[in-house]
């Protein structure tokens, strides 16, 4: 089983890079240095959790891959960008990302901050007008809107604003948990969302429990990016070791300790399988996504 998941997962991860390859505009299309350092940043690594998640739970709900790789392209433009914006000297200030230079270094500020704002209006671009996603008109404003709202200032936006906000300070442990619900949680429910709204009459019932998957897997997915910032090697995890650490970041490990993280990123991963207790076979990518997340290496 688990080889014929790790092929599945590589092939959705093919996928995702195949639609970002088609919808960014290649490198060679005025304004040529913009569209390059879109394609830089977007093409040619990362692990795909989020367009996976989305194929996953698309899944799950039986919708077909091919009506999912604009949704799929959509989030991780959405994340990509995140992450150019995150890097710049304004913010957490990084030299290398996925193994390579920031987009800001790379280019330049200016071009990072355009190449981020592009890849943004690409992707509701995506969700408005992609064809093969075949479904109706109030399906693709349902997924803009989760989109929209998992970017914003309640969402991933307003977590890096907390988290700009707690350098240097002394968070409790909810605290902690609100800034990651919004930095990182927020668009991973949104990922699992949009792929299980892509099934035409999708159960109400089915999306409670999928969204609720996506809660458990978000949070411990930031716990062990904490613990991994701690114990991984910066060779490996393709950014700079101990970066937070280095900003007096708060952290789960900071907070509760390493022993305490693992175990509570392990419960998370436990409570995200039971939301997934009335699923069948077709759910056991999610499955696969879920015992992942407490493994990776990076």
């Amino acid at each position: 089983m688990s080889a014929v998941i790790d092929n599945l997962v590589q092939t959705l991860r093919e996928r995702a890079e195949t639609a970002l390859a088609r919808w960014i505009p290649p490198a060679d299309t005025h304004p040529a240095r913009l569209h390059q350092a879109m394609r830089y940043s977007a093409l040619g690594g990362g692990k795909r959790v989020r367009p996976v998640l989305l194929y996953a739970a698309g899944r799950a709900m039986g919708v077909p891959p091919e009506r999912l790789d604009g949704p799929a392209a959509a989030v991780e433009l959405i994340h990509v960008y995140s992450l150019i914006h995150d890097d710049l000297p304004a913010m957490d200030d990084d030299d290398l990302r996925r193994g390579k230079p920031t987009c800001h270094k790379a280019f330049d500020e200016a071009t990072a901050i355009l190449a981020g704002d592009a890849m943004q209006s690409l992707a509701f671009l995506i969700l408005a007008t992609d064809p093969a996603m075949r479904t109706d008109a109030e399906t693709r404003l349902r997924m803009i809107e989760l989109l929209a709202r998992a970017s914003g200032s309640r969402g991933m936006a307003g977590g890096q604003a907390i988290d700009l906000d707690s350098v240097g300070k002394a968070l409790d442990i909810a605290q902690l948990e609100n800034m990651h619900v919004h930095k990182t949680g927020a668009l991973i429910r949104a990922s699992v969302l949009m792929g299980a709204l892509a099934a035409p009459g999708s159960d109400p019932v089915q999306l409670d429990q999928l969204d609720q998957y996506a809660k458990c897997i978000g949070l411990a997915f930031q716990i062990r990016d904490d613990i991994l910032d701690v114990e991984g090697e910066t060779e490996t995890l393709g950014k700079q070791k101990g970066a937070d650490q280095a900003l007096n970041k708060p952290t789960y490990p900071s907070i509760i300790g390493l022993d305490a993280s693992r175990a509570e990123a392990a419960t998370l991963v436990d409570r995200a399988l039971g939301h997934l207790a009335g699923f069948g076979p077709d759910a056991d990518l999610l499955r696969w996504i879920a015992e992942y997340i407490v493994r990776r290496i990076h």
